[in-house]
C-alpha cells in the first residue's frame, strides 16, 4: 500500500540537529506534519498526497524530532514545545517566511497548541488539522499506540488502531514496512523514552483538547475520520465552532489517517481550501 512520490529526500541541519524532509513542487509553501505513532515518517504519512499538492505548491513534508531521518532527541520537560520550535526554525532554514500548515494526529495537535498560545512561533497563513484535536479515547486502540513493545504483533495493533479498512492490518508488507521504520536506530527509544517517569510518579493524563481556540485568526479546516477509533464523533465540528474562520468536514470510511486511507477525498478538500487562500491573497 502507498505510492512512490516524485519528492526529493533531503536532510538539513537545524540548530545543529539533523532534520529529514521530503520536498516537491514550486509555489506557495505547504508544510506537512505527520502523526506521532511509532514507525511513521514523512513518506509513510504523506505519500498519497505530496504529488497532488505539488502541482501548485512547494511541498515540504518535515520529519519531526525523533522520527524518520531527524535527530532522535528528547526534551523531558517540554517535548512538544521543542518540536514546535524546531518546526519554526526549519522554516527559517529552508527559506519559508509564510506557509500553509497541514498536520495529522500529533502534527495537528502541535499546530493547535501553537496557534492557541499567547505567542505562536509558526509562520502559518492557514491551518489544516486532520484527526488531531479531540480527546483521545481510553481504549485498546489508544493503548496499542502508547504501549508499543517493538514487536511485529505490536505494530499490527497500531495499524489496526489507525485504520478503518481491515486490509491494512492484513497486508503483511505494509505492517512490516511500518515495523522496520519503528526499529530504525534510535526511533523506538526516542518515542518510548519520552514517556519515562521517575519511580513513584503517577502517569500523566492523556492530553486535553481544551484550548483558547478563539485566538486562532487564520483560515482553518478541521478534518475528522468518520470511523476514527481514537477520537469521539463530532469533535471536529465542536472545535471549528470555537474558531471564527474555521470549518470542518468528516471523511467517510476513514480512521485516524484519512490522508492515507481516503487520499482522493482529502486531496480534493486540501486543494480547494488552499486555492481559496491563494485567491484571497491575490
Amino acid at each position: 500500500m502507498g505510492n512512490r512520490v516524485s519528492a526529493a529526500r533531503k536532510t538539513v541541519l537545524v540548530d545543529g540537529l539533523a532534520t529529514g524532509y521530503l520536498e516537491a513542487g514550486q509555489g506557495d509553501p505547504v508544510i506537512l506534519l505527520h502523526g506521532g505513532e511509532f514507525g511513521v515518517d514523512a513518506q509513510i504519512a504523506w505519500e498519497n498526497n505530496i504529488d497532488a499538492l505539488a502541482r501548485r505548491h512547494r511541498v515540504l513534508a518535515l520529519e519531526m524530532l525523533g522520527f524518520g531521518a531527524s535527530a532522535k532527541v528528547i526534551d523531558f520537560n517540554d517535548g512538544r514545545g521543542m518540536r514546535i520550535r524546531h518546526i519554526a526554525r526549519f522554516c527559517e532554514v529552508v527559506g519559508v517566511e509564510s506557509a500553509h500548515f497541514v498536520g495529522n494526529s500529533m502534527g495537528a495537535v502541535n499546530l493547535f497548541v501553537d496557534a492557541t498560545s499567547e505567542s505562536p512561533v509558526l509562520p502559518a497563513r492557514s491551518l489544516v488539522m486532520i484527526c488531531g484535536g479531540g480527546e483521545i479515547q481510553r481504549n485498546e486502540h489508544s493503548a496499542a499506540l502508547y504501549d508499543y513493545d517493538a514487536t511485529l504483533d505490536g505494530m499490527r495493533r497500531i495499524v489496526e488502531a489507525l485504520f478503518y479498512d481491515p486490509s491494512y492490518v492484513a497486508d503483511e508488507s505494509y505492517v512490516q514496512r511500518r515495523y522496520d521504520s519503528s526499529i530504525a536506530p534510535g526511533a523506538w527509544e526516542a518515542l518510548a523514552g519520552a514517556r519515562f517517569r521517575r519511580p513513584g510518579l503517577a502517569p500523566p493524563p492523556l492530553p486535553s483538547s481544551a484550548r483558547a481556540y478563539e485566538r486562532i485568526a487564520v483560515p482553518t479546516l478541521i478534518l475528522e475520520g468518520g470511523a476514527d477509533k481514537l477520537l469521539p464523533r463530532g469533535w471536529a465540528a465542536e472545535i471549528a465552532g470555537q474558531i471564527a474562520s474555521a470549518r470542518s468536514a468528516v471523511i467517510p470510511d476513514a480512521g485516524h489517517c484519512p490522508q492515507i486511507e481516503q487520499p482522493a477525498a482529502v486531496n480534493d478538500l486540501l486543494m480547494a481550501f488552499l486555492a481559496e487562500q491563494c485567491e484571497g491573497a491575490a
